[in-house]
């Protein structure tokens, strides 16, 4: 076997070397993406899935991966998976808020947790028993399914100094950010990626959220709205794995610790890819894109978009008791790690960053 220092193949190799003898069914399963099938690194997590399932398996488990151009139901992967058309799907939770308001937290929510704040959330502060819970309903079950990080607050087309411009801006900008934005005035709408290009250029929008630069700078965006305003709204956006709950029961124990493993390793080389394509990306804007004005909000805006967000919050917990018991659970325990992120991670990059100066 081929050393590799990638997370995936390295938890293949174990659990080849654990487990020799697998069962002797074979399976031959199907896996629908809202992206396509070259949008990376969101495609490569399901493509790494697919290959460390098939090598732990021995060929017997193998998951064919397509992508939204195949099926051309880029939004309607819940209904896939829960309809038995597809095993499994590669999404975000935060697409499903209109079937079930509390999904956006298993995404990530504005002014959140920071991606290691959420990882040990879900795995260690009762996060992943939520989730299932809010996917009981629909007979799937959701894994994490890799983290973009914090990611960049859009493409403008036009500088934002006020909230006056705001006001009858068209956005493409999903989940609870996107009724944020709402408030504020902005017609919001939400976009399949193979679309974004296109509906910015033709002006069907003024302009969009999508990743960070890493994934952005591939999709040309810079080259018509050339305004790139920082985060604020996805802290931490995890993409989900969904799997068909009466398929997944059906497969030979085996087979479902060694899907398991391999969505949660997936998961943590998405992360990884994302990050590092990033900072390639930024670190290239500078010589390469120098048209690129990279912006902050306005303080008086950001502080509308908290009000607003507070408000949301406020107002779908007093209807909704599963997602004030997600909100209190996520409040809770970011109230606990963000002590811990601000000695350890925070403090140590701002008083490295003042040496440096």
């Amino acid at each position: 076997m081929k050393l590799t220092f990638r997370i995936a193949s390295a938890c293949v190799g174990f659990a080849l070397l654990a487990s020799p003898a697998l069962a002797a069914d074979k399976v031959r399963w199907k896996l629908a993406m809202s992206w396509s099938s070259t949008l990376t690194p969101f495609a490569t997590a399901c493509n790494n899935l697919a290959k460390s399932v098939e090598e732990m398996s021995g060929g017997n488990f193998t998951i064919r991966v397509e992508g939204a151009e195949k099926h051309k139901a880029a939004l309607g992967i819940l209904d896939m998976t829960k309809g038995g058309q597809y095993e499994m799907g590669h999404s975000a939770s935060y697409y499903w808020k209109g079937k079930d308001i509390s999904s956006v937290f298993f995404t990530t929510v504005p002014f959140g947790m920071n991606v290691d704040e959420q990882n040990a959330w879900l795995y260690r502060g009762g996060g992943m028993e939520l989730m299932q819970k809010a996917y009981e309903k629909f007979d799937v079950l959701s894994y994490p399914g890799g983290n973009t990080g914090v990611q960049m607050g859009g493409w403008f087309q036009k500088e934002i100094k006020s909230l006056d411009d705001l006001k009858g801006l068209k956005m493409r900008i999903p989940g609870l950010a996107g009724e944020v934005f709402a408030k504020l005035g902005v017609n919001v709408t939400n976009i399949p990626a193979g679309e974004l290009y296109t509906s910015l250029d033709r002006g069907t929008i003024d302009a969009l959220e999508w990743v960070g630069p890493g994934m952005d700078i591939k999709m040309g965006f810079h080259k018509i709205a050339p305004y790139y305003y920082t985060g604020w709204h996805e802290p931490a956006t995890e993409l989900q794995f969904l799997v068909n709950k009466k398929a997944f029961d059906k497969l030979p124990k085996e087979y479902q610790a060694i899907l398991v493993t391999a969505m949660k390793a997936a998961a943590a080389d998405m992360y990884t890819d994302n990050f590092a394509d990033s900072a390639d990306a930024w670190a290239q804007m500078k010589t390469e894109f120098p048209n690129i004005e990279v912006k902050e909000f306005p303080k008086p805006v950001l502080q509308a978009m908290k009000k607003a967000a507070d408000e949301l919050y406020d107002e779908y917990a007093a209807s909704d008791p599963f997602f004030k018991e997600v909100l209190d659970s996520q409040r809770a325990y970011m109230k606990k790690a963000r002590a811990w992120t601000n000695i350890s991670e925070f403090n140590y990059i701002k008083t490295t960053q003042e040496l440096a100066e």
